[in-house]
């Protein structure tokens, strides 16, 4: 079993550009997507939820982006 991780990572709007387009990519195509976050190698299975996830907290706003599964 892997151990726990909680990781937030930030990217430039050119990185992050770049990750969606090859997550959307992979999503139409029915492929699993592969990202290294940290120094880590994650597969995403094609079979993955997606949802998106907004928060407000005072003045301050979030929207996440969020990609679930089970191994």
């Amino acid at each position: 079993m892997k151990p726990e991780r909680d990781i937030e990572k930030t990217y430039t709007s050119k990185q992050f550009v770049q990750k969606l387009r090859r997550l959307a990519d992979s999503i139409e195509k029915g492929e699993r997507f592969a990202i290294q976050i940290a120094g880590e190698r994650i597969y995403v299975p094609a079979g993955a939820l997606y949802n998106i996830e907004h928060e407000r907290e005072g003045d301050s706003e979030e929207i996440e982006f969020q990609i679930k599964w089970t191994n």
